[in-house]
């Protein structure tokens, strides 16, 4: 017992209205314990009995008081009597309960009542434990270890806390960046699409790019090929998201007017540059694709030439879903055999097809996160319900044909996001 301890047994050491705080030899760490008692003997016995223990003890001899210690120095642990004038230790409990939400103070509750329901009362209240008076010095000692691995725990715990929020803070800020970045990489593949539909002698070509997420796989666009031709291709990338995104963006490099030293499509030719015929193009595709693009992706294409004076439309298949030709008599004819999809194999051929847009008819290009978009109970739309589409909409053409499917394929899914990319290229001929 130190010598502050033994003198805290002298009446005349310490007021009753001015907390006497005993320091222990070593406080970094220690438990820090108010007594709340308004019997001066019952606090010299508490402290006495806690002076050599190696906490940091305060005194109050008062609730009031104690409560206006608890919001200067909040203590780990209070041993308060129950009976004392004005706040009593119960009153003292929930007042500090109240206002120290963030740090949990253990609170011991000193009383000589020995019902079963008072004691009831006490923890209800919020006290976490009682002693009887007259105590014992080894039951205080048990009672105060209890609560000490409860503070430790209680610690630990707002550290891991800590910690998490912390950690949190750090991840949205990384989203919120990632986020940014999104978006803008969002308006960079948008810009590698038409932004507006094609016009040439009695044709329309109409685009449309929609991403499931930020940025996707999908890519369409044309090609100029003479004053009478049109080239059309589309590709979609396996997956979706950035990595698809990423090749996307490759293969617009090797599709792009700017870049003819890199085009797969077109060579020079006596009336300026030549459309290749579809089925050379998906080759050199699948050659390049699997010589520079080291990755466990694939893409579908579709490629075609349109000629704008006899209607005929030449395209090969790679895995693409069969276009749709609408007659003008509401008509709708799948075509195409499929093929192998490009960047899986060498060495692979491709078919070549050939038919005629009739006057006020259309061909309807997309990629199969129309057709395999599903609804909430996982059933597929598959090309019944695109040609449902078209005859519920015949009468749309260009733009609004477009809009209106990518608003019946967000019905279709519910309240759920639109799983996979979903681009579309429809082309229509005036009557």
């Amino acid at each position: 017992m130190t010598d502050r301890v033994m003198n805290s047994l002298d009446d005349s050491a310490v007021t009753a209205t001015a907390p006497a705080e005993i320091v222990c030899l070593d406080p970094a760490g220690a438990i820090r314990i108010l007594v709340v008692d308004d019997s001066r003997l019952q606090r010299r016995i508490l402290m006495s009995a806690l002076g050599s223990s190696g906490y940091i003890l305060s005194e109050a001899a008062s609730g009031e008081e104690a409560l206006e210690y608890c919001r200067v120095q909040p203590p780990d642990i209070v041993i308060s009597d129950w009976i004392m004038p004005g706040m009593t230790g119960l009153e003292l409990c929930t007042a500090v309960r109240a206002e120290r939400s963030d740090d949990y103070i253990y609170f011991i509750i000193l009383t000589s009542k020995s019902e079963k329901e008072e004691l009831a009362q006490a923890l209800n209240t919020g006290a976490d434990d009682f002693l009887s008076k007259p105590f014992a010095a080894g039951e205080l000692r048990s009672r105060l270890a209890a609560g000490e691995r409860l503070l430790r725990m209680s610690q630990e715990l707002r550290e891991k806390n800590r910690l998490i929020s912390t950690t949190l803070h750090k991840m949205r800020e990384m989203n919120a960046a990632l986020d940014r970045d999104l978006l803008e990489a969002r308006k960079l593949q948008m810009s590698l699409a038409p932004s507006a539909p094609v016009q040439r002698d009695g044709w329309t070509v109409s685009f449309a790019l929609h991403p499931s997420g930020h940025i996707g796989g999908d890519l369409i666009g044309s090609l100029t090929t003479g004053t009478d031709r049109l080239g059309i291709y589309c590709f979609d990338v396996s997956g979706h998201g950035i990595a698809s995104a990423l090749i996307a963006a490759r293969l617009a490099t090797w599709m792009s007017e700017a870049a003819s030293d890199q085009h797969v499509a077109v060579r020079p030719g006596a009336n300026g540059r030549q459309m290749l015929p579809p089925t050379e193009i998906c080759t050199r595709l699948n050659a390049r694709f699997l010589d520079q693009v080291d990755t466990d992706h694939y893409f579908t294409a579709l490629v075609g030439e349109l000629d704008l004076q006899s209607g005929h439309f030449i395209f090969a298949q790679a895995g693409h879903p069969h276009p749709v030709l609408q007659t003008a008599e509401n008509e709708r004819t799948l075509i195409g055999q499929g093929g192998p999809p490009i960047g899986l194999l060498p060495d692979v051929s491709f078919e070549q097809f050939d038919i005629v847009i009739p006057p006020g008819g259309r061909l309807l290009l997309y990629s199969d996160g129309v057709t395999e978009c599903p609804d909430p109970s996982d059933e597929m739309l598959d090309e019944d319900g695109l040609l449902d589409f078209m005859d519920r909409h015949a009468a749309l053409v260009g733009d609004i044909f477009l809009d209106a499917l990518n608003q019946d394929l967000i019905a279709w899914v519910g309240d759920k996001d639109l799983p996979d990319d979903m681009s579309a290229t429809l082309i229509e001929r005036r009557a």
